[in-house]
């Protein structure tokens, strides 16, 4: 850790997943930051599981900062049903894309990972010392091996070679862009669909896995953007920092704050032959606080602006 300040005026920035939830979010972030090029590219243009392909678009692009936004995610659901397809893509994309930066002579790497990678039965707020102390969660363990080898990836090159790379392990997260297909989404988007939908069709009870009664916390992809751009000017450790609000609660809850904002005033039934995930999952944000940054966005407030950049986009294109 370190007070010195990372200056990126004027800087070459490349956002790995730059359509994505996060890699969106971080490039409207930038818009406000005085970089000197902003680099993007699209699956389509550079498959980061190609190492070829990877390397050559760094060596043509030459970053000064890579933020690395790309991941293959999807819910507990997605996750299950392809455990080793997660594990592979997300394992292939942070190696290739650290390796690049590194060869290359980008100045800074910031390593976006995720709260899966603590142990399913870790402390409740999970710390990041929790890390490799117990067992994952088994309904997405190939993501979070996949997540957590990044991480260590980054820390080995930067003790190997002087590589300045940090990681952040956001937690939950959800905003505009986010995934809204019932069959790949998170919790928070699914839900807001299926409530929306119920209220449309005029059903007088949704359908949610599990009891509903894991906790989860959820933050604003706005805010992780923000956080990701002071890490990347403030933050100089090897160590990983956890990025939330310190705040969670139950699916329960979530559905009910839905459905207060979509307006929608069925009953709610809980399959509970489905997975509920791990009991609880919140982060120890002491670190980020200590460093300076706090969440800014409630989640009253996001689920709505959530819900407005839903009803505009996704509801529309239907």
């Amino acid at each position: 850790m370190s007070a010195e300040q990372f200056s990126i005026e004027g800087k070459r920035i490349w956002v790995a997943g730059h359509r994505g939830l996060v890699g969106s979010a971080v490039v409207r972030r930038l818009a406000s930051e005085p970089v000197g090029e902003l680099i993007t590219a699209t699956s389509a243009e550079v498959d980061l599981r190609n190492q070829a392909a990877t390397n050559d678009h760094v060596r043509q692009t030459r970053p000064d900062v890579v933020i690395m936004a790309a991941a293959k995610v999807g819910g507990i659901h997605a996750n299950r049903s392809a455990q080793g397809e997660f594990l592979y893509d997300n394992l292939m994309i942070a190696s290739n894309t650290v390796e690049a930066a590194r060869v290359h002579g980008a100045e800074r790497f910031v390593n976006l990972g995720s709260s899966c990678i603590y142990p399913r039965e870790a402390p409740q707020p999970m710390s990041e010392d929790a890390l490799l102390t117990g067992p994952l969660e088994t309904t997405n363990e190939g993501y979070a091996i996949a997540k957590i080898a990044a991480l260590e990836l980054a820390r080995m090159y930067r003790r190997q070679y002087g590589f300045d790379a940090i990681s952040l392990m956001p937690t939950n997260l959800y905003g505009p862009n986010d995934n809204f297909d019932l069959e790949t989404s998170h919790v928070l988007p699914a839900l807001m669909r299926k409530i929306h939908e119920a209220k449309v069709d005029g059903d007088s009870s949704v359908t949610l896995w599990g009891t509903g009664t894991p906790r989860r916390e959820f933050l604003h992809v706005d805010d992780l953007a923000d956080a990701t751009v002071f890490a990347l000017k403030h933050y100089h450790g090897e160590e990983h920092v956890n990025v939330g609000t310190g705040v969670d609660v139950s699916i329960s809850e979530l559905a009910q704050m839905i459905s207060k904002t979509v307006g929608y005033d069925g009953d709610f039934i809980y399959d509970t032959a489905k997975p509920d995930g791990a009991p609880r999952k919140l982060l120890d944000v002491t670190s980020m606080t200590r460093l300076g940054w706090s969440a800014d966005i409630k989640l009253e407030d996001g689920i709505q602006s959530t819900y407005d950049w839903y009803l505009n986009n996704e509801v529309v294109r239907r």
